[in-house]
């Protein structure tokens, strides 16, 4: 059933998305196996577009924060006011209290604001004056970014890039795209023809299905052996490499990512087309390191692991 439910959401994304297809898939393996996504790319290439289109076809609740460096925590996640004819204090729920959130620019947001979200993306809760609320189920949070831009924002802490499954990177439209594109929307908007075809009660059922998805226990220690492949030398260098949170979160991906490829088992090539997005942010470097060196570092690791043969089916 959860297999039908992202077949569907993508037929209709991909009717708003021209050219988009990895991206969206990607997208939709966070959904399944409960992560959140940073979508990282130049203005204008669909990223909001992408995060509306998902709400809109899953027929959710969806709630958009325009994150700036005025921006107060009690702005995301709410605040307890006095009111006047009751004579006490009442919550007030903030924008984070929905199915799907776009954190739109979240690196405009101070480091203080952009904590606000840890706790939400972490636990899919809210502690504000000492009490804790649950958040709608499910909850989606799609961030996004722009990474030439450097003046005004906050680079996101370690901690937080932690907390986002994959970051995903819209890439390039040939011409072809280009022009279909054009055709497609030239007398209207692009979100003018999404319609539901699925609710949250639905995607709560898939997201219980996706930890169903069958892991071969050689390909289990093939995911360790990537993680492990990224931690290198010892002593000051020992902290280097991504975190054991890492090594769930690849396996997490790659049964999403067997969903959307309608299995319900995990093959090698599902690791490999996801220990980028999935890895790469997350491996620390102690030295600091380039977004390249991170990358190199993990590709490395997807060059010098042997990919095991097996039949993956249980």
């Amino acid at each position: 059933m959860g297999m039908d439910v992202l077949k569907k959401i993508q037929e209709n994304m991909e009717s708003v998305m021209v050219g988009r297809k990895e991206p969206i898939r990607l997208l939709l393996t966070a959904l399944a196996a409960g992560g959140h996504v940073l979508l990282e790319d130049m203005p204008g290439t669909g990223k909001t577009v992408m995060a509306r289109s998902l709400a809109m076809s899953m027929g959710a609740e969806f709630r958009r924060i325009q994150f700036t460096p005025d921006l107060l925590p009690s702005d995301v996640t709410g605040l307890n006011y006095y009111h006047q004819g009751k004579s006490e204090f009442v919550f007030r729920p903030g924008p984070v209290f929905t199915n799907i959130l776009l954190a739109d620019e979240i690196n405009r947001a101070t480091p203080r604001t952009q904590s606000a979200l840890l706790e939400c993306m972490a636990e899919g809760q809210v502690t504000v004056d000492g009490v804790t609320r649950k958040l709608p189920d499910p909850f989606f949070v799609a961030a996004t970014q722009n990474p030439v831009e450097t003046l005004g924002t906050y680079p996101l802490p370690e901690a937080q890039m932690d907390r986002f499954l994959m970051r995903i990177r819209m890439g390039k439209m040939d011409l072809k795209e280009e022009c279909a594109m054009i055709d497609r929307f030239i007398e209207e908007e692009p979100l003018s023809r999404v319609a539901p075809c699925t609710g949250a009660e639905e995607i709560t059922a898939l997201r219980r299905e996706c930890r169903k998805i069958f892991v071969h226990a050689d390909l289990r220690a093939y995911i360790a052996s990537l993680v492990l492949a990224t931690r290198s030398g010892s002593g000051e260098l020992a902290g280097e490499g991504v975190s054991p949170r890492g090594t769930l979160a690849l396996v997490r991906a790659a049964q999403g990512y067997a969903m959307t490829e309608g299995r319900d088992y995990v093959v090698p090539e599902d690791v490999k087309a996801l220990a980028m997005p999935v890895l790469a942010h997350r491996c620390l470097l102690l030295s600091g390191g380039s977004e390249e060196e991170k990358r190199d570092r993990v590709l490395n690791a997807l060059n010098t692991v042997p990919v095991p043969t097996e039949n993956w089916r249980r």
